[in-house]
């Protein structure tokens, strides 16, 4: 791993999923986040939602709703990254995303450069078994996919009337594709972020450690895992819902916000997400992944996938 700028040591961010994110109950985690020197990344939904498809956390506020938009705007005039995760919480087809994408662009005067897929919209890019690349990997995924009964996904299919993958590769920097149940992603994917030729509508691609809610997270960053982290030089980009329990009334989780503290007393880079992927692109020549290093990172997803369903 290269060094990193400054006194820094190890890297540290977070990608918050905006599933059930409101003013109300991810405002103090991101006062926490801001007060102890936290920079992170925050997605969300240009578009209103679609009332039909609020279930199973498909519901939150969007950048339609005015108080949630200053919010947003605040976060990002702090050195908080915006992001997009999707551009609503349902299937969008391509005219769709580009108004959505273009309101993004409207409300806070940029596109999104770090974008995830969510759920099961059917606009997903290289979701589902697209997801994966070798022949091992897919079979077991279909098999998963059709126990799930999971939907099809064709943000990548030229033919759809859901496709988006060329805008998608002309505006979006990053995204994400597996979670980890490891603090320390460079330990399972060395080549971060990675290009994979086999999937041309993304840019760069990137792993992420699971923390779905407060209390995984916290589990995942708990004192030896950071100490572990910083011993290995390593970099952990936390996915989560701050949504998910982080606050209570207004209260944030006491367990949560001590951990954060003792990380913040750490010589760590805390800076969000597509920062510091631009960073470590900085400090090497390749970003093609070798096909040796991705089959075993799909295999350590698969596993987790398997014992975790509601892992990303």
């Amino acid at each position: 791993m290269a060094g990193f700028a400054g006194k820094s040591t190890f890297a540290f961010t977070v990608f918050d999923d905006t599933d059930g994110s409101t003013l109300e109950n991810v405002g103090p985690v991101y006062t926490c986040l801001s007060d102890l020197g936290f920079r992170t990344t925050k997605s969300v939904w240009p578009l209103p939602l679609v009332a039909a498809h609020t279930s199973g956390g498909s519901t939150g506020a969007t950048l339609h709703d005015r108080e949630y938009l200053k919010f947003v705007q605040r976060l990002e005039n702090e050195g908080f990254e915006i992001a997009l995760h999707g551009v609503r919480n349902h299937d969008s087809t391509r005219d769709v995303v580009e108004r959505g994408l273009q309101i993004f662009c409207d409300r806070l005067g940029h596109y999104p450069r770090t974008h995830t897929n969510h759920y099961r919209n059917r606009d997903n890019v290289y979701w589902g078994t697209g997801r994966l690349a070798s022949a091992a990997g897919r079979a077991a995924g279909r098999a998963w996919s059709f126990f799930k009964r999971t939907a099809p996904y064709e943000g990548h299919v030229e033919s759809s009337p859901y496709f988006w993958g060329d805008i998608c590769k002309q505006h979006i920097e990053y995204v994400r594709n597996f979670t980890v149940d490891e603090i320390n992603v460079t330990r399972v994917n060395p080549t971060l972020p990675y290009h994979d030729s086999a999937k041309p509508f993304v840019n760069f691609w990137f792993t992420s450690s699971e923390g779905a809610d407060v209390g995984s997270f916290c589990e995942r960053i708990n004192e030896a895992s950071q100490d572990r982290l910083e011993a290995e030089g390593g970099i952990c980009i936390m996915y989560t819902h701050f949504s998910e329990g982080f606050s209570e009334g207004g209260t944030v989780n006491p367990r949560f916000k001590s951990l954060l503290r003792r990380l913040s007393r750490k010589n760590g880079l805390f800076v969000p997400v597509a920062e510091l992927l631009d960073f470590l692109r900085t400090t090497r020549t390749e970003g093609n992944i070798q096909r040796r290093e991705l089959a075993s990172l799909e295999r350590r997803w698969l596993k987790y996938k398997l014992r975790y369903p509601r892992s990303r």
